[in-house]
């Protein structure tokens, strides 16, 4: 039967991804809108942004947060071109994103000393051959694979090489072991529910070590650039931005951390994304046509969850068209470059109670779809 209920909020993309519960545009703080962003109100509200991020993830002594330009994918490329190049490079790619990085630094930045490690979508490659005298690149959460790292015992805590990591659809959803990461990058329109554009650098001590030591061979665009005169341009992890950012996103963001910080910070963001992903394990469980495309249940992703469903290819767009067109589910359609089927956000800023309502519209539209 048709279901009667509809989630509360329909939005379930995997980014931009649904705003946080109650969010109103209208309420936030916008007194640096229209002021430059090099004025003391902008900075102040910039080294917010980093000083807020530090305190909410928790992060250790010397660890530094920064806008960059460009979401994720700038956060990581200015990584990849300003730290690689030293040391053989370990690549771990088993989506659409790690294929990208892999890319890059092969097709690129031409890197000879590469070794790569590839999966199929659904698993992961063996982290176990990270080489620690190696930098290492990976994605902790595939974002289009629904394939997350489950924690970081593979990596060396004597590793003499980096450890650069694209966290963007896990920070503020997983525990991330920060003493082994290097380099963290991620993007506000992930799992808090921000604005699209900017990105976030994370460096560890010996990421720094890194940059101030190291001069890459190839010319580096003024976006990329995070050193001048051999040091830390310590500005960029103080608010001073190197290109012009959207200050409304930077409000919307801060509104976001204020939202973390008022339900109980990180914890309570990892245990509200964790109920999610409960709630479609139960349903899966229970049905025979709907399966998640991770193998190991220890490496689905809480956040990006992909599934796949026992319809031919065209049903399956055909179910997501339904779904979406009946207001209830928008966006849920697998990543393009994946296997066919559905990829519903379980981030915190998801409620548990629509995902509820949302179970029985998937078997509604599956009997429909079937049927046809």
């Amino acid at each position: 039967m048709r279901p009667a209920e509809r989630p509360a909020n329909p939005n379930f993309s995997s980014g931009p991804c649904s705003k946080r519960p109650g969010y109103d545009v209208s309420r936030l703080s916008l007194e640096t809108l229209g002021r430059s962003h090099r004025s003391a109100p902008g900075k102040q509200v910039l080294g917010r942004v980093c000083s807020e991020t530090a305190d909410l993830l928790g992060l250790p002594d010397g660890y530094r947060v920064g806008v960059v330009p460009a979401s994720d994918t700038g956060a990581v490329e200015m990584a990849l071109w300003s730290l690689l190049g030293p040391r053989p490079v370990d690549v771990f790619a088993w989506e659409s994103f790690g294929q990208g990085w892999l890319v890059d630094i092969t097709k690129q930045l031409k890197l000879e000393q590469v070794r790569t490690f590839t999966a199929s979508y659904g698993e992961l490659p063996d982290l176990g051959q990270a080489d620690p005298s190696h930098d290492i690149v990976f994605t902790w959460n595939g974002t289009t694979s629904g394939v997350k790292v489950p924690n970081g015992d593979w990596i060396d805590p004597d590793r003499t090489g980096l450890t650069i990591c694209d966290a963007t659809s896990a920070v503020f959803a997983m525990d991330l072991p920060w003493h082994k990461l290097d380099v963290v990058t991620y993007s506000w329109q992930k799992v808090l529910g921000g604005e699209g554009a900017h990105g976030m650098l994370i460096l560890g001590p010996r990421a720094v070590e890194r940059l101030e030591i190291h001069t890459p061979p190839w010319p580096l665009p003024k976006i990329f650039r995070l050193t001048k005169g051999g040091k830390l341009i310590e500005g960029i992890f103080q608010g001073a931005t190197i290109n012009t950012p959207s200050m409304l996103c930077v409000a919307d963001y801060l509104d976001a951390l204020k939202w973390l910080s008022e339900i109980g910070g990180l914890n309570a963001a990892i245990e509200r994304s964790q109920r999610n992903l409960a709630v479609i394990e139960a349903f899966v469980t229970s049905r025979d046509w709907i399966h998640f495309l991770a193998v190991d249940p220890t490496q689905r992703s809480n956040t990006s969850v992909c599934l796949t469903v026992d319809l031919a290819d065209d049903k399956v767009k055909a179910m997501t068209a339904l779904l979406d067109r009946e207001g209830v589910a928008h966006d849920i359609g697998a990543y393009r470059d994946a296997p066919a089927g559905l990829r519903i956000w379980c981030g915190a800023t998801v409620e548990a109670s629509d995902l509820k309502k949302l179970m029985p519209w998937l078997e509604w539209a599956y009997r429909q779809v079937s049927e046809e």
